[in-house]
């Protein structure tokens, strides 16, 4: 039998702008972002996002540009998302922390035609125009022939603007991966594709979410953090920014308790130096409900550890950028601090709407318990790579996105991760996965970070190198280190060699990735 579905006759879906115009309208008065004593409310925050949009579209702008911002967390880029929305054009954030070449890549990749810069960067706006973009403003005081991001958006007499139609496949936001292997691509976000992980993360991640709960923001908006203040917007949910660019762990337990804050996104590390600082328990923390981690996995030592210091209140997903994070999604139901309570190690099970498959080389899909390539079809996955196609012939087959990450899947459908493609060395004809060993180290009392990573060597072909940073006052030694992975792991796991640092280098994002660690071993041996 078969079967012919009537043809569609438009594929327009709401503009997610529309969902600061619905916030505005139904709580204009609520705050919807505070930094210290500063505030806007939802009318505010909507009014000025419609003044910067007539200003752009007089300055030529229009449905389909793209827009480069370079900012440190502030109202500000908080707004130029929805102005870029609202435009039809495309926000395109960048890691404020890159370089000005960085920029001009990105400017460049992206076809952009107006950055937007913190007055912090000037350099990375005059590689951006170097690159190609014509138009230039600045948050903060601008340069001679440049406009004022603050001019641009006062509101007092401007009208409504009308969010531009857009389709399903519309761009909204370029993703720049992190880069881990050559330049960073443009990851493409499109209005319908985050519709539906607005509506993910509020059932999977954040169930029950209303106007009457409150985030803080921890990490960059140009990236996760980004995304999941965009759920908040569709709740009407204020967000609170910290006054300091670094990690405060008090300015942070102080905003908790001050706002009563429900939720917050976060990565391991930053997790980890949170539930370690002494100031945690001078604090009233109750309101958490939801504390998301991602980006890298949690070692279950420090996942034990932010458990008996938070409750009941973790929420682990795994994904990328391209998938804008809905890959999979371990409840705070399913988290425990005693062992034999929970399914330690895990990811957590397949995000709603999302398939996920652990495929061989050839792309065929193994059982459960068999380690191959994480591989996932949904709604959340993205458009592709803008005007990359080599790119997307690497990274789809047969219709399914491959995510690089190694993993299996147990007889539940849990998912667990042995590390990325990439990270995998070989020693003396063996494969190693440095994962399983981090997990191990991450165990000894005096370590507080662990990185894994292979090194050139003439005799293994590779070794196992071990990065370590301790906490205060703590000491060890590599006899010491390779004792207490004795019997823990076999004995061609142990790392070779232990390099310790003060702190193990982070990404812009606070994770700890093999490539910037293998960067500062090398250095540290030339």
């Amino acid at each position: 039998m078969s079967f012919e579905a009537s043809p569609r006759i438009s594929t327009r879906v709401m503009n997610l702008a529309e969902l600061l115009v619905q916030a505005a309208a139904r709580y204009p008065d609520r705050p919807a972002i505070m930094r210290g004593d500063e505030q806007l409310n939802w009318a505010q925050l909507n009014a000025r996002v419609d003044a910067a949009c007539q200003s752009l579209k007089q300055l030529g702008i229009q449905s389909g540009d793209k827009i480069v911002v370079q900012s440190r967390n502030c109202f500000e880029l908080f707004e130029t998302m929805f102005v870029a929305f609202k435009l039809g054009a495309v926000w395109v954030p960048t890691n404020y922390r890159i370089t000005p070449d960085d920029v001009a890549h990105v400017a460049s990749a992206s076809e952009a035609k107006l950055i937007i810069y913190d007055e912090m960067f000037p350099t990375h706006a005059d590689a951006a125009v170097n690159a190609g973009v014509k138009h230039v403003i600045c948050i903060g005081k601008a340069r001679p022939g440049e406009l004022a991001y603050g001019e641009i958006a006062q509101s007092d007499t401007r009208e409504a603007f009308e969010p531009a139609t857009v389709e399903y496949n519309h761009p909204c936001w370029f993703f720049f991966t992190s880069g881990t292997t050559g330049k960073p691509k443009a990851a493409i976000l499109t209005h319908g594709q985050m519709a539906f992980v607005i509506n993910n993360h509020i059932a999977d991640l954040m169930p029950g979410l209303t106007s009457r709960d409150a985030s803080l923001v921890v990490a960059p908006l140009s990236h996760g953090a980004g995304v999941h203040q965009l759920i908040q917007v569709a709740r009407c949910v204020p967000s609170i920014l910290t006054r300091s660019d670094k990690l405060d762990p008090e300015e942070i337990f102080a905003l908790i308790e001050r706002h009563r804050i429900s939720n917050m996104f976060t990565v391991p590390t930053i997790l980890n130096a949170l539930t370690t600082h002494d100031a945690i328990d001078q604090y009233d923390l109750s309101s958490l409900r939801h504390v998301i981690y991602a980006g890298a996995p949690m070692l279950r030592h420090h996942q034990k550890h932010a458990l008996e210091k938070l409750g009941n209140c973790l929420v682990q997903y795994f994904g990328l950028g391209e998938v804008t994070g809905n890959i999979t999604v371990l409840p705070r139901e399913e988290h425990a601090a005693e062992d034999d309570a929970m399914r330690t190690g895990t990811c957590g099970y397949a995000r709603t709407g999302m398939k996920i498959e652990i495929q061989d080389e050839n792309g065929g899909a193994l059982k459960p318990g068999q380690t191959g390539e994480i591989c996932v079809i949904g709604p959340a996955v993205f458009s592709g790579y803008y005007k990359n196609v080599e790119a997307n012939k690497a990274a789809f087959r047969n219709g399914w996105f491959r995510t690089g990450d190694l993993g299996h899947l147990d007889e539940n459908g849990y998912l667990y991760i042995t590390g990325r493609a990439s990270d995998m060395f070989i020693s003396g004809g063996s494969n190693i996965y440095p994962l399983e060993i981090e997990e191990k180290i991450a165990a000894h009392p005096a370590v507080a970070e662990a990185c894994v990573v292979g090194m050139p060597d003439e005799k293994w072909g590779e070794i196992g190198v071990a990065a370590l940073s301790l906490t205060d006052g703590s000491s060890l030694d590599y006899e010491a280190l390779k004792a207490f992975l004795k019997g823990e792991i076999a004995d061609y796991k142990i790392p070779k060699q232990l390099v310790l640092f003060d702190d193990l280098p982070k990404s812009g994002y606070g994770k700890i990735t093999k490539k910037l660690v293998r960067a500062a071993i090398e250095a540290r041996q030339s």
